[in-house]
């Protein structure tokens, strides 16, 4: 599966109709829903806010697509179509269209909603994803150096560091690594306190 790197706004114009894409990298349908009030705010004189969201929320796939006014099929199934077809996940996408006085057609709007959105799916930086796992370990201050360097030399990515008595490092790993640092651990290379697998989790591909 895939996320978007970054949120994008980019636009095109079709017949004098200028089409605004507008995507979000969103984790739940409670953040993607308070996004699309937010954009129908923004472009509260616009004649339509067409949406698609594709979201991965307690190991269930929840997707929703509106037309908002556009002849039915011609804008938000389009756009969820360029979300499936590209394996996205966790993505929000709206379009809003300030109609130009001229009629496109049922063909004209469907090409017109995907290229948009195909337009900003490409400036999002696209990161791969898969399954792994947030395990925490607990070492001291002076050998924290030494699991560091394992961590940037292998790409595995430290999401949270807490400092007292000694450092607490929350990590994210896939299968390999996981099995890899656990052995590690085990053999105490890294001379760890403690340990544990806290939960099973999505992470970026390159960790």
């Amino acid at each position: 599966m895939k996320i978007i790197n970054k949120n994008v706004e980019t636009y095109i114009v079709e017949k004098k109709s200028k089409f605004i894409a507008n995507i979000f990298y969103v984790e739940n349908v409670k953040e993607a829903e308070k996004i699309l009030k937010d954009i129908k705010k923004k472009y509260y004189d616009a004649k339509h806010n067409c949406f698609s969201y594709r979201i991965l929320e307690n190991e269930n796939i929840l997707e929703k697509a509106s037309d908002d006014g556009e002849p039915s099929g011609t804008a938000g199934m389009p756009i969820l179509d360029i979300i499936k077809g590209n394996d996205l996940y966790n993505i929000l996408v709206v379009v809003t269209r300030y109609f130009g006085g001229i009629l496109l057609g049922t063909g004209g709007l469907v090409k017109a909603y995907s290229d948009v959105t195909k337009n900003a799916i490409n400036l999002s930086n696209l990161v791969e994803m898969e399954e792994g796992y947030e395990v925490e370990i607990e070492l001291d201050y002076k050998n924290f150096n030494l699991f560091n360097h394992y961590c940037k030399k292998n790409n595995i990515n430290i999401v949270e560091k807490l400092y007292n008595e000694n450092i607490k490092v929350t990590v994210e790993v896939n299968e390999e690594k996981k099995d890899e640092i656990c052995r590690n651990i085990e053999n105490n290379i890294f001379y760890i306190l403690k340990s544990r697998i806290m939960s099973k989790k999505m992470i970026r591909k390159n960790c």
